[in-house]
């Protein structure tokens, strides 16, 4: 997922963790479940200002900020004219500054082996289109006696028997594997493009306060092939998957109350990204921003006024949780003019928080030419208290 989405949901694990990590971190108690603070914590890096990327090394971990995800998301095909979306996601939080930031506190005597300074969160989902079905499993577990952990050169994110790495012939490929019941998922996938940088040469900030902001790239378009195991039946599958990583020590404003996540895959190779902050009144945030990625890798920083979205349908869930099920979206400066819409109307993901991440279709044009694609869309905020 894109723009600020793992904020809150990092903020609610440490505190669904805080009886544990308050004994085995030594840190101090974390925060309650919501937004972050657009602050950062002491003894913690902040994203201030542009940087520079250096790849492979920035896919792995950063330790010296509080929080950071890798995303993965596609849509695939079998030869049977099978679909699929899926959804793979890693979650790093700290509980306390690393060592040597001067913040951090020292270990007691006769620390315990699970003591860790980090806690990991993952979600896998499977959308299953032809049987009408949405099913996902979360995993969460501390980050020591290698339950769950990440690692650079060579890249193996993990939690448990979920995996995310680098692939095992030294290319810039990737392999990931998770499994729920019902579902086992192994895929190989091969960047298309290079990493496309989000907002101001990889600096995405999210709003006026210097703390809250993000170091944000995206591999738009990588080539997939693998398998899905499903009750039983192996598959053999190909398609698109988007690959976004995001890092930081801060949070959303305090008027923001959610965000609407656009990753959209278009058949003539270009590809959008744009996420829409919404304020507490429902408004859009000036600080909403997105990428624009031609064919030939040129890309194209969008601001908020950039880019048109009206939601043109709704789906309510039976507690009365109601999201905006599709949209038209529009870039008047690239003649882009499209319809999104869900694959399937319940791709909500009932953890903690509640949030909607679903593979969706695009039709429309651009410059007046047909144009279809597949994306996803994360929806977050519209659960809230729920």
């Amino acid at each position: 997922m894109g723009g600020p989405r793992a904020m809150t949901r990092v903020a609610t694990l440490a505190g669904m963790l805080g009886a544990i990590t308050s004994v085995t971190a030594g840190a101090a108690p974390p925060p309650d479940p919501g937004v972050l603070p657009a602050a950062a914590a002491p003894g913690f890096a902040q994203a201030l200002e542009p940087r520079v990327f250096v790849f492979p090394r920035d896919h792995g971990p950063h330790p010296q900020f509080r929080q950071e995800w890798w995303y993965l998301t596609g849509n695939l095909d079998g030869a049977g004219g099978q679909r699929f979306g899926f959804e793979l996601t890693f979650f790093r939080f700290a509980l306390a500054p690393p060592a040597g930031s001067g913040a951090e506190e020292p270990a007691p005597p006769g620390t315990s082996a699970w003591r860790s300074r980090e806690i990991y969160l993952g979600h896998f989902a499977i959308t299953d289109v032809a049987a009408r079905r949405f099913r996902y499993a979360e995993q969460l577990s501390r980050g020591a006696l290698g339950l769950a952990g990440a690692e650079a050169q060579p890249l193996r994110v993990w939690i448990g028997d979920w995996t995310l790495g680098a692939a095992a012939d030294g290319s810039q490929d990737f392999r990931l594997q998770a499994a729920q019941e019902g579902y086992a998922l192994e895929l190989e996938l091969h960047p298309l493009t290079p990493p496309v940088l989000n907002g101001e040469a990889g600096l995405s900030r999210k709003s006026d306060s210097p703390g809250s902001a993000s170091y944000y790239y995206s591999i738009p378009r990588l080539a997939v092939h693998g398998r899905l195991v499903r009750e039983g039946q192996p598959l053999a599958l190909e398609g698109l998957a988007w690959f976004d990583r995001e890092w930081g020590s801060g949070g959303l404003g305090p008027n923001q109350a959610g965000w609407d996540w656009f990753a959209l895959q278009l058949d003539d190779g270009t590809a959008l990204m744009f996420y829409a902050l919404r304020r507490r009144d429902g408004s859009r945030d000036p600080h909403s921003a997105g990428t624009w990625v031609e064919s030939s890798g040129e890309t194209r920083a969008l601001a908020s006024a950039a880019v048109g979205i009206d939601v043109t349908d709704h789906w309510s869930q039976a507690d009365g949780v109601r999201y905006p099920t599709a949209w038209r979206v529009r870039v008047p400066s690239l003649a882009l003019d499209v319809a999104v819409r869900p694959v399937l109307a319940d791709q909500e993901l009932k953890v903690s928080p509640r949030y909607f991440e679903g593979a969706v279709d695009v039709s429309g044009a651009r410059a007046g030419r047909p144009l279809r694609g597949r994306g996803y869309v994360e929806l977050v905020g519209y659960a809230s208290g729920r």
